[in-house]
């Protein structure tokens, strides 16, 4: 397979050219419009921000993306799944009042919000897939009946996959709750009792009431418990922690899964975009942002999922990391940032993956426009 190609700006401006006509620029160079036909309904892929984060891409950057997609002729709105996890996105109402309460708001975006599955996560299209972990997957409906698809990253930290870019964006986000649960069926958390002073915390947050804290210790019901991993990002002492034997593989691979059948039927109607910005060591399902792990480099665009997450990877480790940041080993230029958060997690694993699925390839050629 050839090298695919990655398109790049700096985060630089003059008085002559700002930030946001360089997103222009970068979407006539990455071919956006070539991707989409006239009256053209578009998913704009995006992830709100819970609330209390900041990190998410701001939507002043969306409202340029938008009015794209809208010179192309096609008609774009801005959308998203419902979480698993208990958090102010879980339906529909909290999802859109978190949309809106964040700036995406349609006198700011200038495109309608519509959550993919429904008013409870349960508006869902299963796809067929010939994968090695399903046969077929669920994926919110709205996204399904787009007929093109413009995936937007912020590229980040993840607790489970290592980093988020694209490939979470779009197998992750795209998928239904039913979607989502499957991914996730291999992580159930595990509690070390010596550091549980039983506050309860994990217990409150559960959706699924699959903790009760009995003896001043929490216990998890594996039978109960549906692997959001809500427990583990609340617990203030770090008793909480994932299974580290052949879990978070196998979710990676489910999730690699789930972009495979998002993207089936989209062939050449696909764009995907990562936004180097406010590089946090967490998701932004995390009602908070720590401080970023490095500067802000810029913004990719590419036609191919795995290029562009191999890329901004790249990216991000040729840099430095910031002073004051949580990062105490890989701060160098070169070492592998993430792996500096998550020591115990082979990011890796997800690209090496979608590449063998054929989703792409992680060879690429970086072009500054």
């Amino acid at each position: 397979m050839d090298n695919s190609t990655v398109f790049f700006i700096d985060v630089r401006a003059t008085y002559q050219e700002s930030f946001v006509s360089k997103i222009g620029k970068l979407l006539d160079a990455a071919g956006l419009a070539s991707l989409l036909r006239p009256r053209d309904l578009a998913a704009v892929k995006i992830h709100f921000g819970e609330k209390g984060n900041t990190a998410f891409i701001r939507p002043a950057f969306l409202r340029k993306i938008v009015a794209s997609i809208k010179k192309a002729g096609a008609r774009p709105f801005l959308t998203d799944a419902n979480t698993l996890y208990a958090g102010t996105r879980g339906d529909a109402v909290l999802h859109l009042q978190t949309a809106i309460q964040n700036g995406f708001a349609y006198a700011v975006v200038e495109a309608p919000l519509v959550i993919a599955d429904g008013l409870r996560g349960r508006s869902e299209t299963e796809v067929p897939l010939a994968g090695r972990r399903f046969s077929s997957v669920y994926i919110g409906k709205e996204i399904v009946e787009a007929d093109a698809l413009i995936s937007v990253a912020h590229f980040k930290g993840h607790e489970l996959a290592g980093f988020g870019g694209t490939l979470k964006n779009v197998g992750m986000g795209c998928a239904s709750r039913r979607g989502k649960l499957a991914q996730h069926s291999t992580v159930c958390p595990k509690v070390k009792t010596k550091r549980c002073v039983g506050c309860e915390e994990c217990a409150e947050h559960c959706a699924a009431g699959a903790i009760a804290v009995a003896e001043g210790k929490a216990r998890i019901d594996p039978e109960r418990c549906i692997g959001c991993g809500e427990c583990i990002l609340i617990c203030p002492n770090g008793a909480v922690q994932i299974q580290w034997n052949q879990a978070v593989p196998v979710f990676m691979e489910n999730m690699v899964e789930y972009t495979a059948g998002v993207l089936q039927g989209k062939q050449n109607r696909a764009l995907f975009i990562n936004f180097l910005t406010d590089i946090s060591p967490g998701c932004d399902c995390l009602p908070m942002n720590d401080a970023p792990i490095v500067r802000n480099i810029g913004v990719v665009a590419s036609t191919d999922p795995v290029a562009i997450d191999q890329a901004s990877l790249d990216l991000v480790n040729q840099e430095a990391a910031l002073p004051g940041c949580c990062l105490s080993t890989n701060k160098d230029p070169g070492e592998d940032k993430f792996k500096g958060v998550y020591p115990k997690i082979d990011a890796i694993h997800q690209l090496a993956y979608a590449e063998e699925m054929g989703l792409g390839c992680r060879r690429y050629h970086l072009k500054t426009v």
